[in-house]
This record gives structure tokens, C-alpha cells and sequence, in this order.
């Protein structure tokens, strides 16, 4: 069998030995006198036979130590695992409940805060009310009071009045009593 595609060099299989010739060359790939290997590789059917018993053996070594002890990693990774998942869903309904009592909170807080909110809005409505109601209350008190004043004024000039009109009716009454007088005495 002849291979030929590297260049200049050929390469020419006879049976199990192999040369490759090239670039004026002669390489011989196996040996012409084989030896013997001292019974290694001589029979590769039964090595690959011990090598699987071994392999057997050892698996099956393991599983009985494994089930002797009762130490199995997986069953350990698996119990972890498990609690990890236990460990996040109780954490996770934590944080769904606080999140719950948040929310309620915050509804309770903003129920207080409408309540002071329509509290203050009727003690603005009372107190635009009561300052109406003091304003009319001034004005009625300012009128009362010119009125009031009106009348002591009119009080203070009328006895400014009085005492004028007093004394003439005291000089009056006087000039009555002594013409009565000289009348008396000019009868008598």
C-alpha cells in the first residue's frame, strides 16, 4: 500500500512494518527482528479483562464501604441541600410576612394620616367660620360702640343743657320767689 500526499516523501506499508521514504531517505518505522515482551501486551484481551475486574472490584468496595458506614456524600449533599432549601423558604415566608406587617403598617399609617388630614380641613372650615363670625361680632361691637358713644354724647350735651336751663328756671324760680316776695310785702 503506498500513501503518497507529503510533499516529496512516500510512505509504504508492508504488513505491520511500515517505511517512510523521502528526501533521499529510508526510515524504518518497526523493527525487523521483533522481541519478545515478556508476556505484556502479548495477550491484550486478557489485561483489559483484569484491568475491568479491577475496576469492578474497586466500585463495588466503595458501595459496600460506603453502605457499612453509612457515610454517603451525595446522601450528605443532598440533606444539605434539603436544609438549604428548608432554610430559604422559611427565610423567604419571613420576609413575605414582614413585608405583610409593612403593608399593613403603612395602610394603618396612611388611614392616620387621611383622618388627620380631614381633621385639619374641618378645623380650617371651623376656624374660617369662627373668624367670620368674629369679624361680623367686631363690626357689631364697633357699631355698638358708636352707638354708645352717640348716646354720651347726647347724655353729656343734654346735661350740658340741663344745668343751663337750671339756672334759668332757678333764676326763674327765684325771680318768682322774691317778685312774690315784694308782692307779699307790698300788701302787707
Amino acid at each position: 500500500m503506498r500513501i503518497s500526499g507529503f510533499g516529496s516523501a512516500t510512505v509504504m506499508l508492508f504488513g505491520t512494518i511500515g517505511i517512510i521514504s523521502g528526501f533521499g531517505r529510508m526510515v524504518e518505522l518497526a523493527p525487523r527482528n521483533p522481541q519478545p515482551n515478556n508476556g505484556v501486551g502479548a495477550q491484550p484481551i486478557a489485561t483489559g479483562a483484569v484491568a475491568l475486574v479491577l475496576v469492578v472490584l474497586g466500585i463495588g468496595s466503595i458501595t459496600v464501604w460506603r453502605a457499612y458506614t453509612g457515610n454517603a456524600p451525595e446522601s450528605d449533599r443532598t440533606v444539605a441541600a434539603r436544609q438549604l432549601q428548608v432554610r430559604t423558604a422559611q427565610a423567604s415566608e419571613v420576609l413575605v410576612e414582614k413585608t405583610k406587617g409593612l403593608e399593613a403598617t403603612q395602610q394603618e399609617s396612611i388611614d392616620q394620616l387621611q383622618m388627620v388630614q380631614d381633621q385639619l380641613q374641618t378645623m380650617r372650615r371651623l376656624i374660617a367660620s369662627q373668624q367670620g363670625d368674629t369679624k361680623k361680632l367686631s363690626e357689631q361691637v364697633a357699631a355698638l360702640t358708636e352707638a354708645i358713644e352717640g348716646l354720651r354724647q347726647s347724655f353729656a350735651n343734654a346735661q350740658a343743657n340741663e344745668p343751663a336751663a337750671e339756672q334759668s328756671q332757678r333764676k326763674r324760680s327765684k325771680e318768682t320767689r322774691t317778685s312774690s316776695r315784694k308782692r307779699h310785702r307790698s300788701r302787707g
